[in-house]
């Protein structure tokens, strides 16, 4: 990407950094970002092996503070606040009033007074307007976005990697669980998260914007003993793909609710603070799906891509492709889709319409993780 089309996309921290190293960049969201440093393949087999390094400053960050904090999320997510610990992140969606998925977010827990809120890149406008249409006068909100650069380390490596920069007791930290306030390479006030979007062990950094490179040179210099790399969007990808991860824009929409979605898991119609969604999604529970996310992998060549429409024996459109790659820990074309659900059972072939040939593919659990890691 030429220098003339990056000056109208925001720039991450790390700007400078890429074109210094002479990285090409796209159109992201409206961010410059990488989509490799190396090959695709290459990073992402360095991540499910040993490490990789990404840039994911683009994030959002929303602080959350009052009397009454935690009551109030709680009407706004589907998943149940009430019951987060001190410490503890909890993956969540906020759905609108036809419980159709507003966006998919991580909350972090500081106190009950206290949380921080991580919407995706490209919602970060809209929760934050959501937000500050449902907020009360107990509640204090601040699009603190700008003040954080956000680092992930993640791989079988990571922990060792980052234990060498920091004193944080990181064999404590679970799954899910942060330290708010964390000094690593002589950089103060850093939350370290055990979060990530790989399907790897692996850490979130969460560094005061302009302190975003001396961290990233300083775990790149940590790591190089270790074989770690830095990697792009692409890897991320087909990484979050294999773990069986949903993307916002494509498993999750406006128009996909978290049920059909596949991340019902983070709904809980029945706990006891009402929410925003809570209706239509407590109906299409009690009524059954009339459509669900699958796995599938192709078993004739080529790789179905987000959009391409998934038909039946008989040749009917029966749903349509979400996401879609070749695996490379696998060695074949993955993906997932959103399907009617008499059609989806486990096993039964469907047809995706690649361009102008239909190819045969079989539905899936999406744990290809779990037949990688065996």
């Amino acid at each position: 990407m030429s220098g003339s089309l990056t000056e109208t996309l925001k720039r991450t921290p790390l700007y400078e950094y890429y074109l210094e190293k002479e990285v090409k960049l796209v159109d992201f969201g409206g961010w410059a970002l990488p989509v490799q440093f190396s090959k695709i393949g290459e990073e992402h087999q360095a991540v499910r092996q040993k490490a990789g390094l990404f840039d994911v400053s683009h994030m959002g960050e929303i602080d959350v503070s009052g009397e009454k904090a935690a009551e109030w999320l709680n009407s706004l997510v589907t998943n149940d606040v009430s019951l987060m610990r001190t410490g503890q992140a909890q993956y969540n969606t906020m759905t609108n009033e036809a419980g159709g998925t507003l966006d998919d977010l991580i909350l972090f827990k500081y106190s009950d007074q206290h949380f921080l809120v991580t919407p995706n890149a490209g919602n970060t406008d809209k929760i934050w307007k959501w937000m500050k249409e449902h907020q009360t006068d107990e509640i204090q909100l601040q699009n603190v976005s700008s003040d954080y650069g956000l680092i992930a380390l993640q791989g079988p490596k990571a922990a060792e990697i980052l234990q060498r920069i920091t004193d944080a007791r990181l064999p404590d930290l679970k799954s899910y669980h942060f330290l708010p306030d964390e000094t690593a390479a002589s950089i103060e006030g850093i939350l370290i998260a055990r979060t990530g979007y790989t399907g790897e062990d692996g850490f979130e950094l969460y560094v005061p914007w302009k302190q975003t490179r001396q961290l990233w040179e300083a775990l790149l210099d940590a790591g190089s003993s270790a074989d770690l790399i830095e990697c792009g969007l692409g890897a991320r990808d087909t990484l979050r793909m294999e773990a069986g991860m949903a993307l916002y824009g494509q498993e999750l929409t406006e128009d996909i609710s978290p049920l059909e979605g596949g991340v019902g898991f983070a709904v809980k119609v029945d706990k006891s603070e009402s929410f925003v969604g809570q209706a239509a999604l407590k109906q299409q529970k009690s009524e059954g799906l009339k459509r669900v996310s699958r796995g599938f992998e192709c078993v004739d060549k080529g790789i179905a891509r987000s959009g391409y429409p998934v038909l039946d024996a008989y040749g009917e459109e029966i749903g349509v492709v979400t996401s879609g790659t070749k695996s490379p820990s696998l060695d074949k074309s993955i993906g997932m889709m959103l399907v009617e659900k008499e059609a989806a059972e486990l096993g039964e072939s469907v047809w995706i319409q690649v361009r102008k040939k239909r190819i045969e593919a079989r539905i899936t659990k999406k744990d290809w993780l779990k037949i990688i890691k065996q």
